[in-house]
């Protein structure tokens, strides 16, 4: 990433400015903008989170808005109401109050001097989820969006449920949001209001676990937040972005496909990271990629944005199973028109013998997992934390059902989703079924292509997810899967594989009780994209990653991780712990010191998936001179064959007195996960 110290038009930041909204709330905002802007009005481009704009995103905020801001725009960097030095509460994601108030920003955008009265919004996950929805409600002056690595589908396609099944993540991500929203504002910043704000904070911080486990089935909750409910209802420019290795790829796709106004789609080899940064490597210069667009949508500047291909992909080469991806070798394809008009469908069946392209004999196989089976199915959401990345997926096999092709004779491009035709029974009323597509080496390593889980509960709702049935042991279901879509080139001599497990953990929480599947073979079969290239294609040409100077912080204690299985070999107890330390670092601008640590423990064993527990420990700490505040945040879950157990407590410090402390403890009704 090369870095850029001359812009075209001189950049003026202002630190902290409040926007007033109507009813007396004021937001916490940082703005870089040209510093002639008052008489040569620029359009902004919002970036609304509730990550914090002082400590928590300044690193990566940077890289990227004095880029944008010299090349004549103002970049306004939001807290959102209850975050940051912001006034108010958060109660929720993606709240009314979230979104109307983000109206009102825009509103006020538009009202400045120093703008053309044209706005953008632009975000990474939360931001790009609400950049999307805030574009639904079609607010003045909004004309465009650049999304990154966000969905359009909160409940099927989020970090809550997959497949109808409740993620691992559900409570990690309930359990990070209480530490990050728990911290207190800067006194520097809002003054001696800073401790009423900060315990109005603390008494109304929800556990978000809570109101996610009470809503396991698509229902309003999650419908009013999704766009795909209504994509029409998108007017603005869209711009979507994903990697291969996040978790919301599947959503670039679908956006492409859905979305009536002008619309492009762009995924690379990346995990949940901005393209100018990302890792697994090659970067993009996505910051010149976003010019191209704002420059189009919000100047009206003929940038050719409109004429670049419906899709530009990344098909990657597939590299030895390892938990840490450093580079990702492959190559960038683009299809002028979405769905692809390239790609013919390779049906393998489901033998006795392994996969085949004609239907042998029918027959049966079962499969009955280890609870612990997914211990190699890495972090739902890469965020580069260390050893994120699926493993070798031979352990995890050893407790699957699989089906081997041949050795290929020639390499394949697998492009989208994998569709797996499943005829398939269960003893038990409540069943899930994980479904991996690999690639076997020739010397027996395995490396997952893609995957899905799936509760087969939630065979018959009209959109699968609505209004869930259990199932009839012993009676024959034909379902259809859908994998996660990929873009991956197959070597020759390697050979595919799926593999069905009856447990995912700690991916996903395992059925109530232990399950046997029982597979139809020679009528199951899967359905796999094969990408066919055409004479004369030629491959997009991004420009190399560019972006501002790094901030300047001073490291007092190094960032490190830690992630390890151990079993014991008394009772055959599986654990996973996590640590996550983002070290300790001093801002030279504003002598803010920050640390925060996660901690994340799985354990489960072998025979009994309630025996299923998942506790989560997270320390954040802020600091100045003789000010010195700190949270620690604990969340736990388990369960019943009936029910949910959830628990968490706050815990909040000035220096070492404990100041305030919150406990939670619910007991929520399963309803067939």
């Amino acid at each position: 990433m090369k870095p850029v110290k001359s812009f075209p038009r001189k950049v003026q930041e202002i630190a902290n400015t409040f926007i007033p909204l109507a009813d007396g709330t004021r937001l916490a905002a940082r703005i870089w903008r040209p510093v002639d802007a008052e008489r040569q009005p620029v359009p902004a481009i919002l970036e609304y989170l509730p990550y914090r704009k002082r400590d928590g995103t300044v690193v990566r905020d940077a890289l990227t808005h004095p880029y944008l801001a010299g090349h004549g725009y103002a970049c306004v960097r939001v807290d959102m109401r209850g975050s940051g030095d912001s006034d108010g509460v958060m109660l929720d994601e993606y709240a009314e109050a979230e979104l109307a108030d983000a109206e009102e920003v825009i509103a006020w955008l538009v009202a400045q001097p120093w703008c053309t009265g044209k706005v953008g919004m632009m975000g990474i996950s939360w931001g790009g989820f609400n950049g999307l929805q805030v574009a639904a409600r079609q607010p003045p002056g909004l004309d465009a969006v650049i999304t990154l690595c966000s969905t359009d589908d909160r409940y099927a396609d989020d970090i809550h449920y997959k497949g109808g099944c409740l993620l691992g993540e559900n409570l990690g991500w309930s359990a990070t949001m209480l530490a990050y929203s728990s911290r207190a504002p800067d006194p520097a910043l809002v003054g001696e209001r800073w401790r009423a704000m900060w315990m109005e904070r603390l008494e109304a911080e929800p556990l978000l676990a809570i109101p996610w486990l009470q809503h396991p089935h698509r229902d309003a909750y999650w419908k009013r937040g999704s766009v795909c409910e209504d994509i029409g209802a998108i007017q603005a420019a869209v711009l979507a972005i994903g990697g291969w290795n996040d978790a919301y790829s599947n959503a670039v796709p679908r956006l492409v496909a859905g979305v009536q106004s002008p619309v492009k789609g762009i995924i690379g080899p990346w995990a949940h990271k901005y393209p100018h940064f990302a890792v697994p490597e090659p970067r993009i210069g996505f910051l010149q990629e976003a010019l191209r667009w704002w420059d189009q949508w919000l100047k009206g500047v003929d940038t050719g944005v409109d004429q670049d291909p419906a899709h530009r992909t990344y098909i990657m080469e597939i590299g030895r199973p390892g938990a840490s991806v450093a580079h990702i070798a492959g190559r960038w394809v683009s299809d002028t028109v979405w769905p692809s008009d390239r790609s013919e469908i390779q049906r393998w069946y489901l033998n006795p013998q392994g996969l085949g392209q004609t239907p042998e004999t029918k027959g049966k196989q079962i499969v009955s997992s280890p609870q612990h089976t997914g211990a190699d199915s890495g972090e739902y959401c890469i965020i580069w934390l260390g050893p994120e990345f699926p493993g070798d997926q031979r352990q995890d096999d050893s407790g699957s059902l699989t089906f081997d092709t041949p050795p290929l004779k020639k390499p394949i491009d697998l492009v989208g989703a994998a569709v797996l035709h499943l005829q398939v029974s269960s003893d038990r009323p409540v069943a899930i079924a994980a479904i991996r597509l690999n690639s076997v080496w020739p010397d027996g390593a395995v490396s997952r292509l893609t995957y899905a889980v799936a509760n087969l509960c939630h065979r018959n709702s009209p959109d699968k997810h609505s209004h869930p049935e259990v199932l009839e042991p012993g009676k024959v279901y034909t379902l259809q899967i859908a994998l996660d879509d990929v873009a991956c080139t197959v070597p020759k001599g390697h050979r595919l594989r799926v593999s069905i497990s009856t447990s995912y953990w700690p991916l996903v929480w395992p059925a109530p009780e232990p399950v046997t599947l029982t597979v139809h073979t020679g009528a199951s079969f899967i359905d796999i994209p094969v990408r066919k290239p055409k004479r004369g294609e030629k491959a997009p040409v991004f420009a190399p990653a560019e972006a501002a100077p790094p901030v300047k912080l001073v490291t007092v204690q190094p960032a490190w991780n830690k992630r390890e299985v151990t079993t014991d070999q008394r009772t055959g107890e599986r654990r996973m712990a996590i640590i996550d330390d983002f070290g300790r670092s001093t801002s030279t601008e504003h002598g803010l010191t920050t640390w925060g640590c996660g901690r994340e423990n799985y354990t489960i064993l072998p025979d009994d998936p309630l025996s299923a527990q998942q506790d989560c420990h997270w320390s954040m700490e802020t600091s100045r001179g003789d000010w010195r505040v700190r949270t620690e945040t604990y969340s736990s879950l388990r369960a019943t064959k009936t029910h949910w157990l959830v628990s968490g407590r706050l815990e909040a410090y000035e220096g070492d007195t404990q100041v305030f402390a919150k406990d939670w403890n619910k007991k929520i009704p399963r309803k067939l996960v």
